[in-house]
C-alpha cells in the first residue's frame, strides 16, 4: 500500500511517499480503507522531532482517519463496508489503517468522510477542554484565540453546541475572521489590539473562558480579556513560544490557567473517549459540529500540507486523501 513515512527530522519537507506492507491488526482492533487522513500539529512536530511521542525512523504518523471498515474484531459493533472514523495514533498517512475498537466510531451519513478525519482530535480535544477543564456554563461567554484552525473551529462549534451564549474569535486576518464566523462564532477581532476589541464587544466585562492553543506574546492579554472567576485554557503552543504566568494577575481577579492534556487524560481512562463521543453524536447529526475543511492534499503533497499547518495558513482542517 501506498503511505507517507518520516524518514528523517528535517521537518515538512522531509516527508516521503512510500510503498509499504499493509498493517496487521491486534486481536481487538479493526482495519479501515481509509478515504481521508487528518493533519494537526503533532504530526509538524513530528516531523522535527519535536513531539514528546517519539517513534523510531521510518515510521508512518497520522493520528486520525475516516473510511470504511474492511474488517473488525467479532463483538465489537463494527461490520464490513461501516463508514468510521478512528483516532489512530500513528499509521493514518496510508491507504489502509488499523484504530482500537474502543477509538473508532460510527460517522453519521450526514459527515463526509473528509469531515470526519478532522472530527477525532480536534473536537474531542475541545469537548475536554471547554466542559471537563473549564466547566463551560450555560450562557457564558468564551474567546478562542488561533480561531481559524482546526482546534479553533471546532472550539467555537463546541462551545455553541453545549450552551455558550456569546463566543468571540481571534484571527489575523479579515478571511480568517469569516471562516470563523462560518464556522458559528458571534464575531470576530483582530490579534493587534485583540483585548481592547473584546471588552468593547462584551461591554467592558470581558469573557468567562479563553481557549489558546496558540500562546506566544498575546497569553498576558487573553489573561486581561477575562473577567472575574475566568479560566484560560491552555491547549497548545503554536505561536512556538511558551509564556510565562505573573501568577499576581491570577489573584488580582480570582483568574484560573488550567492546562487541556487531553490526550494525557484519556490515556488513564478506558471508556473515557468513548463517553465524549456519546456526548458529541447528536450534535454531529444535527449539522452544529461539522468541520470545515480548509485544504485538501493528496499524498504526494503531504509536504505541502504540513507547511500549510506550520505557516498557520490553515481556514480550518487540513485533511489527506490517498
Amino acid at each position: 500500500m501506498r503511505a507517507v513515512q518520516i524518514t528523517s527530522l528535517e521537518g515538512p519537507s522531509a516527508v516521503e511517499v512510500v510503498e509499504i506492507d499493509a498493517p496487521e491488526p491486534g486481536p481487538d482492533q479493526v482495519v479501515i480503507d481509509v478515504k481521508a487522513s487528518g493533519v494537526s500539529f503533532p504530526e509538524l512536530l513530528q516531523s522535527r522531532g519535536q513531539y514528546q511521542y517519539k517513534p523510531d525512523l521510518p515510521f508512518v504518523p497520522g493520528s486520525e482517519v475516516a473510511g470504511e471498515v474492511v474488517s473488525a474484531p467479532s463483538g465489537s459493533g463494527f461490520s464490513t463496508g461501516d463508514r468510521v472514523t478512528a483516532l489512530t495514533i500513528l499509521g493514518g498517512f496510508a491507504e489502509r489503517a488499523v484504530a482500537d475498537s474502543d477509538v473508532t466510531f460510527h460517522l453519521p451519513d450526514n459527515v463526509s468522510y473528509e469531515q470526519g478525519a478532522g472530527l477525532p482530535f480536534n473536537y474531542l480535544t475541545a469537548h475536554f477542554a471547554l466542559l471537563k477543564r473549564g466547566h463551560l456554563r450555560n450562557g457564558e461567554s468564551v474567546l478562542v484565540q488561533g480561531a481559524a484552525g482546526g482546534i479553533g473551529t471546532a472550539s467555537i462549534q463546541v462551545a455553541k453546541a453545549f450552551g455558550a451564549g456569546q463566543v468571540i474569535a481571534v484571527v489575523s486576518t479579515d478571511a480568517k475572521g469569516e471562516v470563523a464566523v462560518a464556522a458559528g462564532a458571534d464575531a470576530y477581532v483582530l490579534v493587534d489590539g485583540f483585548k481592547d476589541a473584546v471588552k468593547e464587544l462584551t461591554g467592558g466585562h470581558g469573557v468567562n473562558i479563553v481557549v489558546d492553543p496558540v500562546g506566544g506574546d498575546r497569553f498576558t492579554d487573553s489573561l486581561r480579556s477575562l473577567k472575574d472567576d475566568g479560566r484560560l485554557l491552555v491547549i497548545g503552543f503554536t505561536a512556538g513560544t511558551i509564556p510565562e504566568v505573573k501568577v499576581n494577575r491570577l489573584l488580582l481577579n480570582n483568574l484560573d490557567v488550567r492546562g487541556v492534556g487531553w490526550g494525557a487524560y484519556v490515556m488513564k481512562r478506558p471508556g473515557y473517549i468513548a463517553a465524549q463521543w456519546q456526548e458529541l453524536v447528536a450534535h454531529l447529526e444535527s449539522g452544529a459540529l461539522i468541520p470545515p475543511i480548509g485544504g485538501r492534499f493528496p499524498f504526494e503533497d503531504a509536504s505541502r500540507a504540513l507547511e500549510v499547518i506550520d505557516s498557520r495558513e490553515a481556514l480550518g482542517k487540513v485533511v489527506l486523501v490517498p
